[in-house]
This record gives structure tokens, sequence and C-alpha cells, in this order.
């Protein structure tokens, strides 16, 4: 074989530096691998799980994503950002009472009956894993800063505490939802966050 002809199989063969473009679509990537962390749980979830989910082989999830781990973290990051701006937009397009919006698309979520992704993972795994109880507690903290934003646009650290029991009790009705309660008593919950909490 000449010194040309080794040079390009070489080059076909070499995986992707660093300064080269992806193949795939990583936030399609991150969102299959997502479904599949939220179906099965981290610790039931496999390789080839997630390898089958996101089209890829096993050498371009190791050179992408570096470890399940990372991966897991990387899509956790991904839920968040697109929970958060989800969120903003509905306090932005509500055409009623934006808390009381923000209230009812925290209570049911995406997942339905398998709960926030977000907070599965803190209650579960925070424990265990500081990566994930940090993006867990950003998570948080935002939502109390868009709540605090929509309560007092002029001076949301006037309202923090306020902000932060409503995004509480909208979480919390998460915890119901999972445990079977029927939909009218978790609207009740709700509901009550006026008398306690007016907006």
């Amino acid at each position: 074989m000449t010194n040309a002809a080794l040079q390009s199989s070489d080059k076909k063969n070499r995986a992707p530096g660093p300064g080269r473009p992806r193949t795939f679509d990583e936030a399609a990537a991150l969102e299959a691998a997502l479904l599949v962390f939220w179906q099965k749980g981290f610790e039931a979830t496999s390789l080839d799980d997630l390898t089958k989910a996101m089209g890829l082989s096993r050498s371009s999830f190791y050179a992408a994503f570096e470890s399940k781990q990372a991966l897991f973290r990387r899509a956790l990051s991904h839920y968040s950002r697109n929970g958060l701006q989800n969120l903003k937009n509905v306090a932005q397009s509500a055409e009623g009472n934006p808390v009381d919006a923000m209230m009812q698309a925290l209570s049911n979520p995406q997942g339905g009956v398998k709960g926030c992704m977000l907070v599965n993972c803190i209650t579960e795994l925070a424990p265990h894993d500081e990566g994930v109880a940090e993006i867990g507690r950003r998570h948080l903290e935002r939502i109390e800063e868009i709540f605090a934003e929509v309560l007092d646009p002029d001076n949301p650290d006037a309202v923090r505490g306020r902000a932060r029991a409503l995004s509480s009790l909208a979480i919390g009705t998460l915890a119901l939802r999972k445990a079977g309660y029927p939909e009218d008593r978790i609207a009740d919950t709700l509901k009550q966050a006026k008398v306690i909490l007016p907006a």
C-alpha cells in the first residue's frame, strides 16, 4: 500500500477531532436519551438502550458523551433549559393570571404520572450525585426567580419568599400525582395557593 493510500485509510478511521463537526443532532440525541432514562431510570438503563435510542455506535457515544453518567447530567441540563423556557413562555402568553398558569404548568408536566424528570432525579439521585444535585438546585432557584419576576417585575427580590412558596406548592403536587391522587384534588390543592399566598 502506498503512503498516500495509508494516509487516506488513516483519515477514514480516525475519530473526529475537537474542531470537527458532529455528524448527528446532539439535541435530538439528548432528547432520545432523556426519554430512555425517564422510562427506565438511571440504574436500569444500559449502554445498549442508549445507543439504540440515540442511533449512535458505542465509539460515537463515548466520543461525544464520555460516559453514561456524563450523558445523564447533560440530558438533565437540556431538560432543565427547555422546561424553564417553557415556563417563561407560559407566563408571557397566559390570558389570565400568569401565576395560575405557571402553577398549573408545573403541577402537570409533560411526563404526566411519571412526573417531572428533574424533580424525580432530585429526590432519587441527588443525595448520591453532587452533579445532579447542583443541576436540581439551579433549576429550582430559576423557577423561583421566574415567579418573582412575574409577581413584581420592578422588585423581584421583595417577593422572593412568596415566589419560593408558590413554586414549592406547585412542585409538591407532583408527589400527589405520582401517588395517584385524582385531578380534582390536585386542582383543589392549587386553588388553596390563592388563599394562602394571594398573588
